[in-house]
C-alpha cells in the first residue's frame, strides 16, 4: 500500500526496551507495567489506572465492574456507531444495548436525542470518542447528573484529545477504556489501559485482571482484608476474574512511547490542518472537531454527486494503493452477530445519520510522519472520480 491505514512508530529505542526485559528475565506483568501505569496516570492526570492486554478486555473489565461490584443492571445508553467491543462486554454481563443515533459532522453520539431513549431502566452512557474526537462532554455529564447515570468511556480511538471541559477523553467519566493496539496512538504490540476515579474500583479490577485473586492488592486495601500470610493469599480469589494481564515488555515500550507522545501528537494534528484545508472544497463531509481531536484517522463522507458512489471511490482508491475502512463498524445493529447471537437491544426510531454514514462513509489513515503527498493521492483521486460522474 502506497498510503496505509497505519505506520510503525517505533525506533531503536523501542527494541533496546524489549531487550531490557529480556536481561532481566520478567516477561509478565511486573515493575515495567507498574512504572507505565504511573507515567500514563500522571501524564494525563488520571486518578487511578490499570493496564491490561487490549482495550477491547478493558472495556469488559470495566462493565464487568458494574455489574459484579455496582450491581447495575438494565439497559446502558451506546452510540450506533462504534467497535465491536464496545458492545459485546454488555451483551456478556446482561445489559441490553440502548441505541442512540449520531451526529453526522462529529461522528459521535447526538446528545440532543439521548433524554427521549431513557427509561426506567435506563442505568449508564457509555459515550464513545470516535476517530481521535472528543464527544459533547457538558452536554453529557449534565444528562447523566440529571438522570443518576453513570457515565463510562469508550476512548480507545482518542488518546491525548481534549474536551469541551477541558479534561482529556477518557478521564471523565467514573471509568475509561484506551487502546495501545499497532493502529493506534500509542503503539506497544497488545496493550490497553483502564481510568478511574475510584481506588477500590481500581483495585476490584486489578483483581479481575488476574483470575480474581488478591495478590495484586495492596495490604489495607478495602476490597479484601488480606491474611498477611503470602501462602495462604497467594491462591486466593476474591473476584470474578480473567487473565487479561499485560506482558511486561509492553509496559517498557509503553514508558517509551509515552515520551515520544508530544512530538507524535504534533505530527498528527499538522496532517490534519493540511487534510481539513485540501478537502474543503470537495462535496463531502469530515469530521467536525469538539475541544481538539488527536485525529486518529479522516473520515470522509460523500455528499451531493458522490453520494451512493463509494464503491466507485473505494475501488478507485485501493487502485491508486490507497488503503481504506468503513467508519469503524458503520450501523453496528445490522451486524450479523446481532441476530445470529441475539444480542438484547433498544432501537429509538430514526438513524438517518448512522445509515449516511454506514452507506457513504469511510476513513483513510493517519500518523504522526508528514503524509501531504498521501493526503494529495486521496483528494486527486475523488476529484477525478467527481469529474467523470459529473461528465
Amino acid at each position: 500500500m502506497k498510503y496505509p491505514l497505519a505506520y510503525d512508530t517505533w525506533d531503536n529505542q523501542e527494541i533496546e526496551a524489549i531487550q531490557e526485559v529480556i536481561k532481566k528475565g520478567r516477561y509478565t506483568m511486573g515493575p515495567q507495567v507498574k512504572k507505565f501505569e504511573k507515567e500514563f496516570c500522571d501524564y494525563f492526570h488520571c486518578t487511578h489506572t490499570v493496564m491490561v492486554n487490549s482495550g477491547s478486555t478493558a472495556n469488559l473489565l470495566i462493565l464487568g465492574t458494574l455489574a459484579e461490584k455496582y450491581k447495575l443492571r438494565g439497559n446502558i445508553i451506546v452510540p450506533t456507531v462504534s467497535w465491536s467491543t464496545t458492545y459485546f462486554p454488555l451483551h456478556q454481563y446482561g445489559f441490553v444495548m440502548n441505541f442512540v443515533d449520531i451526529d453526522k459532522d462529529t461522528l459521535n453520539i447526538d446528545c440532543s436525542k439521548i433524554e427521549d431513549s431513557i427509561n426506567s431502566e435506563t442505568c449508564a452512557i457509555f459515550a464513545v470518542n470516535l476517530l481521535g474526537n472528543s464527544c459533547d462532554y457538558v452536554a453529557l455529564k449534565k444528562i447523566a447528573d440529571k438522570h443518576s447515570l453513570m457515565l463510562i468511556e469508550d476512548n480507545c480511538e482518542s488518546l491525548g484529545s481534549i474536551t469541551n471541559t477541558d479534561e482529556y477523553c477518557g478521564t471523565v467519566g467514573e471509568f475509561g477504556s484506551f487502546s495501545f493496539f499497532f493502529s493506534h496512538h500509542l503503539q506497544t504490540m497488545e496493550g490497553g489501559m483502564i481510568a478511574c476515579k475510584n481506588k477500590d474500583d481500581a483495585d476490584f479490577i486489578r483483581s479481575m485482571r488476574a483470575h480474581g485473586w488478591c495478590r495484586d492488592l495492596e495490604d489495607g486495601n478495602s476490597i479484601y482484608q488480606k491474611t498477611g500470610n503470602a501462602f495462604h493469599d497467594s491462591f486466593t480469589f476474591i473476584t470474578p476474574g480473567y487473565s487479561v494481564r499485560p506482558l511486561e515488555m509492553s509496559g517498557a515500550i509503553g514508558s517509551v512511547q509515552l515520551k515520544k507522545w508530544p512530538t507524535m501528537r504534533k505530527g498528527r494534528l499538522e496532517n490534519a490542518d493540511y487534510f481539513v484545508e485540501k478537502f474543503k472544497d470537495l462535496p463531502v463531509t469530515i469530521q467536525k472537531e469538539i475541544g481538539c481531536s488527536s485525529w486518529f484517522s479522516f473520515s470522509i463522507i460523500l455528499e451531493d454527486k458522490l453520494a451512493n458512489c463509494r464503491d466507485i471511490i473505494i475501488t478507485a482508491l485501493i487502485a491508486k494503493g490507497v488503503e481504506c475502512r468503513p467508519i469503524v463498524a458503520g450501523n453496528f445493529m445490522k451486524n450479523p452477530v446481532i441476530d445470529t447471537y441475539q444480542l438484547k437491544y433498544i432501537a429509538n426510531g430514526d438513524y438517518k445519520n448512522t445509515e449516511k454514514i454506514d452507506k457513504d462513509g469511510f476513513f483513510i489513515g493517519n500518523n504522526t510522519k508528514d503524509l501531504k503527498e498521501n493526503i494529495d493521492l486521496v483528494y486527486n483521486t475523488i476529484r477525478e472520480c467527481l469529474g467523470h460522474l459529473e461528465m
